[in-house]
């Protein structure tokens, strides 16, 4: 059976009974995977989307979280073909109170793309500002990217009122069998270990409190930071499959009275092997507290992260970091043999608080 939003977008009267809108179904799993890669693959040919994480985003549990419509074919009344795989996508996910990430893609073999763009954009702009009124905030910041060589999505972007407000440096270190046994270890008063888990696989409460404790208050002086509870990081981790709980360390910092407390913290993921390079270990997440800084615990983060890389056999340890930080975090990646591999951006556009179409009446 397929469903549209009760809100949907307003197709343009030019593509009335060609194309139009409706919600996801597992059957489009496939053909939105194959839309993101041809997408991606404009710029780095062995981009590969995991189909289970996508199946999760579009009608799995991660989907509860985001409103999202895709587009395809329709039929003379305007209503979806039956059978028909997508040919666009669009999606906002309500990250935070007040901020809304939004994916989308939309090939430039569509007809009338312009017009069908700025219908979507309005559409995420109703999305965002009823986003912000379930959150009981007076407005959303949509953030959206692009690869910082795609020209045509820079366009779009600027004529939908968005601006580029932060650079992203994707870097890649490459990893030696050796460093399996010759990393260096952290400075004195400094220690790593891995975040404790349950014999059933699953890691405890308390470590996994102090590593969001510790992202937090990282992050605080970081650009674009914006408190997330407890409950939502969980639930955000939660949505992944088969979280890769042997990823994730702490670094713990000894105190003047001989204690040891928590100053860092890192959690990390598996990066496929594509048809050139080989398995990689991914850092999603580094943070040092304010309180720990200047002890090498990055570092020590760090090195415990390439070791590891290297004792599972792997070639290469990735993450992003923020261009424009005056913190200078590249230059610490670069000293350790992290090099650019790729750039994109980042975009906003902050939109108001909307009513609610119930109450004014509306459907």
């Amino acid at each position: 059976m397929l469903y549209t939003d009760h809100f949907p977008p307003v197709i343009p009267e030019s593509l009335h009974g060609v194309l139009t809108t409706r919600l996801p179904i597992e059957a489009d799993v496939e053909a939105v995977a194959r839309l993101l890669e041809e997408d991606k693959q404009r710029f780095d040919p062995e981009v590969r989307v995991g189909r289970e994480g996508l199946r999760s985003r579009l009608v799995g549990p991660r989907s509860w979280s985001r409103r999202q419509v895709v587009v395809v074919a329709a039929n003379e009344d305007g209503s979806p073909k039956e059978g028909a795989d997508p040919v666009g996508w669009v999606v906002l996910e309500d990250r935070a109170a007040g901020r809304v990430n939004l994916v989308w893609v939309l090939p430039e073999t569509i007809p009338h793309r312009d017009e069908l763009a700025a219908s979507l954009n309005d559409w995420a702009d109703a999305v965002a500002g009823a986003f912000a009124r379930h959150r009981k905030v007076d407005s959303s910041i949509i953030n959206d990217g692009r690869d910082a060589r795609d020209e045509d999505r820079k366009r779009l972007l600027e004529e939908a009122g968005y601006r580029k407000v932060r650079t992203w440096l994707h870097m890649e270190r490459p990893v030696t069998a050796e460093e399996a046994t010759t990393t260096p270890g952290p400075r004195e008063g400094v220690r790593v270990r891995r975040v404790r888990r349950h014999e059933s696989g699953m890691p405890l409460a308390q470590d996994v409190r102090w590593v969001h404790i510790v992202l937090e208050e990282s992050f605080e002086d970081h650009f674009n930071s914006y408190p997330e509870s407890f409950s939502e990081f969980v639930n955000r981790m939660n949505d992944v499959t088969n979280v890769p709980w042997d990823h994730w360390w702490i670094a713990e910092v000894q105190q003047s009275d001989g204690s040891w407390w928590p100053g860092g913290g890192l959690v990390g993921d598996v990066m496929p092997a594509t048809a050139t390079q080989g398995e990689g270990t991914y850092l999603e997440y580094l943070g040092v507290h304010r309180t720990a800084r200047g002890r090498g615990v990055a570092k020590a983060l760090l090195n415990a992260a390439i070791q590891d890389a290297a004792e599972r056999g792997r070639v290469r340890v990735g993450l992003e970091v923020d261009d424009d930080s005056p913190t200078g975090a590249d230059g610490l990646y670069r000293s350790m043999g992290w090099e650019t591999a790729s750039v994109s951006e980042s975009w906003h556009r902050e939109v108001p608080v909307r009513p609610s179409n119930l109450e004014a009446g509306a459907g």
